[in-house]
């Protein structure tokens, strides 16, 4: 059965001291006191038994030496949950030696990995498209949650992430999100000076992820529509919402982290250029993205998957008073300013966060933070797609729905690739 919502804190003692409990989401290191007495421990339901799934339980395993375990894992075919759970016993043994009945394939092996008393605890890291209907089960179910980012692909999706953060804050769940420079000393440091004043008003900023090939799966013979797509997760908006939602949002975040807010509007193109073979399902390769903030200031947005070009992962900041280049933790003008390099991986410090406020009977919640930056890359795409300017209530009040309402391993067609001037808001 699932967790009663009323006796949350009951079921996780308080272990970590008041100064550490103090230090809020900018502490470092390992949990003190974090140990498996009783109702304390963390039992991990895994649900997406990919590298970035594993790699969270990993994440968790890393920050905690006792006191935590993976007890169930869920995704949609059996040779993903059968590496994950492989892999993590060989390296992290008993905490990860998941019984075989606690291990679910199939396109409701979510549901059953929630279902599993023991589990207090859920990762989420599957497809970005099925994020909102695991938030919903996992909110329901009472339970504790990281979510990989992003939390939606379309606009119907953002408006039920954004009732599952109220609905959440309502019953006392605590949820983090897997944008992970918030949780970054670095960039903590960073976006402490710019809030002070370091820059004064920030007036313009720039936000780039721009790399080479990343990934795809080749198509076995055996494999329908379906499993093809699923498999190749990245190169289908509704499983992904393309690579400007999927990846870009890291620096979008950071941007309306340093801006205290989302932008109003999105004046973007994009386009196809290199990755037009139609094993790349129908995403584009590049977008380039003017957005603007209600204070009338202004963020060019790049990402692009291209090899052999020039590559920059960053957000730049401008001020009044001086400049920031966020990534490398460095501010200048009348107040300059080098950051130390981080203390530990901003993967790890996520979880070593989040339970620790479990344990401690605290609150976090970061859905709605993390719904809006998604909404922000929903919207810069919505304008590549249809070389419109799309504004902030347009991309909220959408009613184009990506995901498909019935799921089978069967056929399903892949999109037409999308063609600015062409399509509608």
């Amino acid at each position: 059965m699932a967790e009663q919502v009323g006796s949350t804190r009951r079921d996780f003692l308080k272990t970590t001291t008041a100064a550490a409990v103090g230090s809020g989401l900018a502490g470092w290191g390992v949990i003190p006191g974090a140990h498996a007495q009783g109702s304390d421990e963390i039992r991990i339901g895994l649900i997406g038994a990919g590298g970035r799934g594993s790699g969270a339980v990993a994440d968790v395993f890393k920050g905690h030496e006792t006191g935590v375990r993976l007890v169930a894992v869920a995704d949609m075919f059996g040779d993903r949950t059968e590496q994950a759970v492989k892999r993590l016993s060989q390296q992290y043994g008993a905490r990860a030696a998941v019984k075989p009945e606690h291990v679910f394939t199939g396109f409701d092996a979510y549901q059953k990995v929630i279902a599993v008393p023991e589990v207090n605890y859920i990762i989420i890291a599957t497809p970005p498209g099925s994020r909102p209907t695991h938030l919903e089960a996992a909110n329901k179910a009472g339970k504790h949650i990281f979510t990989e980012k992003p939390v939606a692909v379309d606009g119907p999706g953002i408006r039920k992430v954004m009732a599952l953060a109220k609905e959440a804050d309502a019953k006392g769940l605590n949820i983090i999100a897997g944008t992970q420079r918030r949780h970054q000393h670095g960039y903590i440091e960073t976006m402490k000076r710019v809030h002070d004043g370091a820059i004064g008003d920030v007036v313009s900023a720039r936000a780039y992820w721009n790399q080479g090939f990343l990934w795809k799966r080749d198509r076995q013979p055996e494999w329908s529509d379906m499993e093809w797509q699923l498999r190749n997760w990245l190169y289908f908006t509704w499983l992904s919402g393309d690579h400007i939602v999927e990846q870009h949002i890291h620096n979008l975040d950071v941007i309306n982290w340093a801006k205290n807010g989302h932008p109003v509007k999105a004046t973007g193109m994009g386009g196809r250029q290199v990755r037009t073979d139609k094993a790349y399902g129908h995403i584009f390769d590049h977008f380039a993205i003017d957005y603007e903030y209600g204070d009338g200031s202004h963020m060019m947005s790049m990402c692009r998957q291209i090899d052999n070009c020039a590559n920059s992962v960053s957000e730049a900041l401008v001020g009044t008073k001086g400049t920031c280049q966020a990534d490398k933790y460095e501010i200048a003008g009348a107040t300059s300013w080098k950051g130390d390099k981080d203390p530990i991986s901003p993967y790890v410090q996520e979880h070593i966060d989040l339970i620790r406020i479990i344990r401690a009977g605290q609150k976090v919640n970061e859905l709605q933070q993390v719904a809006e930056s998604t909404l922000t890359a929903i919207m810069g795409r919505m304008s590549a797609y249809t070389g419109k300017a799309v504004t902030w209530e347009e991309a909220l009040a959408s009613n184009e729905a990506l995901v498909p309402t019935s799921l089978s391993l069967g056929p399903i067609p892949t999109p037409p690739v999308p063609m600015p001037g062409q399509g509608t808001v």
